[in-house]
């Protein structure tokens, strides 16, 4: 049977851990491939991490077609939504594949308007629907975080270096951590990333810190809820900074005992 890879495609697909992986392939060994992969044409839409490893290993697989999508990017946006629904992706990655959608989404609405313009005389501006995912409040709601988390996003995915992308992808810095470090040049960014969890987040802090600083001072007036409504939000992203790290350093715990046991 001929499959094709599509890497863009692919690319919709998270890489699962060292240990996700290998759960995985003991699956597939012990107990076959139960799920049949799933094909457009000839090229695969679900199932990659399962046809790679009983690619490896010779596991017989099954296959189905789903022939009814119209283009490339009907198969993107039915691959999006199934990933969106997934309770197993991260917030960084519904928030990429969201925009992800809003781009495939904006792009066919501006070109189904430059085939079919609409009529002045039938053109209604104030009774037409605004056009879908026209804000960043539904994009946030497609990936189940608030829109100020998909702005950080946004941030990352256009100034983070492929190395710092790499390291909120995992885990190794939060989305607020990493929007900040995003800020600061690529070669500054690269030594953040290559120092580690701990220089990531102090590079993260001094942009906090810096921020604060240019702010023009106001007059302070005790119990002004600005003020406190600041202090809060700085706290929230010192306490997401530490619980990424807490998470990120559990799962390397997880995987040296795992590692262990194996070796055992």
């Amino acid at each position: 049977m001929n499959i094709t890879i599509n890497d863009e495609l692919r690319a919709f697909v998270d890489p699962l851990t060292d240990v996700e992986y290998a759960a995985l392939e003991r699956s597939l060994l012990a107990e076959g491939c139960r799920d049949a992969l799933v094909l457009w044409r000839d090229t695969l839409i679900d199932g990659h991490n399962r046809y790679e490893i009983c690619q490896k290993h010779g596991i017989p697989f099954r296959t189905v077609h789903n022939n009814n999508f119209a283009s490339i990017d009907d198969v993107m946006l039915w691959m999006i939504d199934n990933h969106l629904a997934r309770r197993s992706v991260s917030d960084f990655q519904r928030g990429v594949l969201a925009l992800k959608k809003k781009e495939i989404v904006t792009a066919r609405m501006a070109e189904q308007l430059a085939k079919e313009p609409p009529k002045p005389e039938a053109d209604d501006l104030d009774s037409r629907p605004p056009p879908p995912w026209n804000t960043r409040e539904e994009v946030a709601k497609a990936a189940r975080v608030s829109a100020n988390t998909i702005s950080q996003i946004e941030r990352i995915q256009k100034a983070a270096t492929p190395e710092l992308r790499e390291a909120v992808r995992t885990g190794a810095i939060s989305i607020n951590a990493a929007a900040n470090v995003a800020q600061l040049p690529e070669e500054v960014q690269k030594a953040a990333v290559a120092g580690g969890r701990k220089e990531l987040q102090q590079a993260a802090r001094q942009v906090r810190e810096q921020k604060m600083a240019t702010r023009p001072k106001k007059e302070t007036v005790a119990g002004d809820p600005a003020d406190e409504l600041a202090a809060a939000r700085a706290e929230i992203a010192s306490l997401k900074d530490r619980v990424a790290t807490l998470l990120t350093e559990n799962e390397v715990l997880k995987q040296r005992l795992v590692h262990a046991g194996v070796a055992s």
